[in-house]
């Protein structure tokens, strides 16, 4: 399955409100963060835990940790609104960047940046870019993620376009998006629709 829907209450009035072109910026970043720790809940749902246990102040108990790391690769820039709320989440994750940027006339993808950890093999690796548009950059990032070693990689979103989903189950078939939602197509300029606008420029007020 390519996609995982996430339909939790939460997500989804986080969603209406980013999707709201009233949203101030301060707004936006507040419920960017709040959406993003949701999804990314999800997205690390199956991460294998390891028994144990621990000392309360009342006695022994039982206790589970993780037992594999989570690497969060966000995609330059708009994947940073979303870094800080996964990082809250798991504080022991390492990060790597991808740096993509997309021609305006042609959509095609080229890469400017890249800073990935070592030792991919058997991390979680959670890719994270709010906006699944047209696919080419979320495939080129995870070719790159490939090469550096990753074998488990999750894709989480705000927003998907079924253009970009098709575009990444064709390249990536193993790799599952995490998103609250696939909306209906991308318009003449590649812009998701109804989306909610550029979420780099909404989320930083470079309107």
């Amino acid at each position: 399955m390519a996609v995982h829907l996430v339909d939790h209450p939460l997500v989804h009035d986080a969603l209406a409100i980013l999707r709201d072109k009233r949203t101030a910026p301060d707004e936006f970043r507040r419920v960017a963060t709040r959406i993003s720790v949701l999804l990314a809940t999800e997205a690390l749902r199956d991460v294998p835990m390891a028994a144990g246990a621990v000392e309360t102040p009342l006695g022994p108990a039982d206790a589970r940790r993780m037992a594999s790391e989570v690497v969060v690769v966000p995609v330059l820039r708009a994947g940073l609104g979303m870094l800080d709320a996964v990082l809250a989440l798991v504080p022991s994750a390492r990060v790597g960047y991808i740096g993509l940027q997309r021609d305006e006339r042609t959509a095609v993808a080229s890469q400017y940046y890249s800073k990935l950890p070592d030792g991919l093999g058997n991390a979680y690796v959670l890719m994270i870019d709010p906006m699944l548009a047209t696919g080419g950059s979320a495939s080129a990032a995870i070719d790159l993620l490939r090469r550096a070693g990753a074998r488990r990689v999750r894709i989480v979103c705000i927003v998907a376009a079924p253009e970009g989903v098709a575009f990444v189950e064709r390249d990536h078939p193993d790799v599952v998006i995490y998103t609250p939602v696939v909306d209906s197509h991308l318009n003449a300029q590649k812009y998701i629709v109804p989306g909610l606008g550029d979420f780099g420029d909404r989320l930083y007020g470079t309107l």
